[in-house]
């Protein structure tokens, strides 16, 4: 059950689309400006995230407002976009202490 999901997101344009979504409704005109993507390649990529119940297409005035399907799925996606918002050097530094710290441990 978690399999198509994950295909789902593992496209690149369909992370950069949601991580968008989770931080706010957004229809597709903001997700065409938010990336540079055309309407019709939006709306593709919208397609797969929509089937496997990650986002949800509600109707506002003649458009539609995509918003997450939970916000149980929302925070960590929250989480995953402040992280891919870090530049590389903080990154690897988050990284790095993760993994100096048990051989601190061993010398003190």
């Amino acid at each position: 059950m978690l399999a198509p999901k994950l295909r789902a997101l593992a496209d690149e344009t369909r992370l950069m689309l949601i991580l968008l979504i989770a931080q706010r409704p957004r229809t597709v005109k903001e997700l065409q400006e938010a990336t540079g993507l055309s309407q019709t390649l939006v709306s593709h990529h919208l397609a797969p995230l929509r089937e496997q119940n990650l986002v949800e297409a509600i109707p506002k005035g003649r458009s539609n407002q995509y918003v997450m399907c939970c916000q149980t799925l929302a925070e960590p996606l929250r989480m995953f976009a402040s992280l891919a918002a870090m530049d590389p050097e903080t990154v690897a530094a988050c990284l790095q202490t993760g993994v100096d710290e048990p051989a601190r441990a061993k010398g003190a």
